[in-house]
């Protein structure tokens, strides 16, 4: 996957004395492209030590190492859908870097907008079991696996959700349902975790990144960042109220930081922060989804 070059100072290399999160340990799923290494590479840069999973041992490897030196970036590779692999990743973690604090559940693909009347009752079937192991079960396994290490350490868990997780027309019926799903996670484990781990989320809109499609419907090798290849920034789209804002991961970062933050956010659980360019305030094109049909 392609690495975004880094947008924030000291990015890469030894962590910082200082910085929002200085001596803090995070564990980010999907870590290896797009928003979650893009918040990966924002949380060396405010101090932390970070742990990245993935598939693809080349690929992980090389994003960590992107990031920073073995003293604060660990690649791991390991599927979100194996309780197992989670296992051994928080495992892992604790033991190279001494404990955790952080979990990003992030790891997630996309449906591609591919309608219910696109869809044949089989591939509904199918695509819906393949995205909902890796966006929801992904997610609940990840903390599973992480929680006693983040009670030990009073941490906090940052969901990656999406404007998928309040509106419609951030994808079809299987992604939306899915990122509402999540949205329902972070209010159940935020009650579940207290008083000990905060759990928040933030509703990211779209940007340039390549998270794929399912497998089961022919969409593995198809990227979304292909879908802004004739568009440089959200100003292409005027149906944003936020239109000239950027469509780069890294600008997106900001709310994960704020929420791990125990300085910032020590009072904030239960809470999704949008950074959807304003579409709560203006919503999406169409009135209606079915005037062809």
């Amino acid at each position: 996957m392609t690495a975004n070059p880094p947008s924030t100072p000291a990015a890469t290399g030894s962590a910082p004395a200082g910085g929002w999160l200085a001596g803090k340990v995070a564990l980010i799923t999907g870590g290896g492209s797009g928003i979650g290494f893009a918040v990966a590479r924002r949380y060396v840069a405010e101090g932390a030590k970070v742990a990245i999973v993935g598939r693809g041992a080349d690929r992980i490897a090389a994003a960590a190492a992107s990031i920073g030196d073995q003293a604060v970036a660990l690649g791991l590779t390991g599927d979100v859908r194996s309780p197992e692999d989670m296992a051994a990743a928080v495992a892992k973690t604790v033991e190279t870097f001494g404990k955790l604090d952080i979990l990003v559940p992030n790891a997630g693909i996309w449906d591609y907008n591919r309608s219910v009347t696109r869809l044949s009752g089989q591939e509904l079937s199918d695509s819906f079991d393949e995205l909902f192991d890796i966006n929801v079960k992904g997610y609940l396994l990840a903390v599973n696996a992480a929680w006693p290490e983040l009670v030990k350490n009073r941490g906090n868990v940052v969901m990656t959700l999406s404007n998928a997780s309040f509106h419609t027309a951030g994808g079809g019926p299987v992604y939306t349902a899915a990122k509402f799903a999540c949205r329902g996670l972070v209010a159940q484990l935020a009650y579940e975790l207290a008083p000990k781990v905060r759990v928040n989320g933030v509703a990211v809109g779209g940007m340039k990144t390549d998270l794929r499609g399912p497998e089961s419907i022919g969409l593995k090798d198809r990227s979304i960042e292909d879908s802004f290849a004739r568009q440089t920034t959200v100003g292409d789209n005027p149906y944003l109220p936020l239109h000239d804002a950027s469509v780069e991961p890294d600008d997106y970062t900001g709310p994960f930081v704020m929420l791990a933050s125990d300085a910032n956010a020590s009072v904030i659980t239960g809470a999704i922060i949008p950074a959807d360019g304003g579409i709560a305030v203006r919503g999406f094109r169409t009135a209606a989804g079915g005037d062809d049909l």
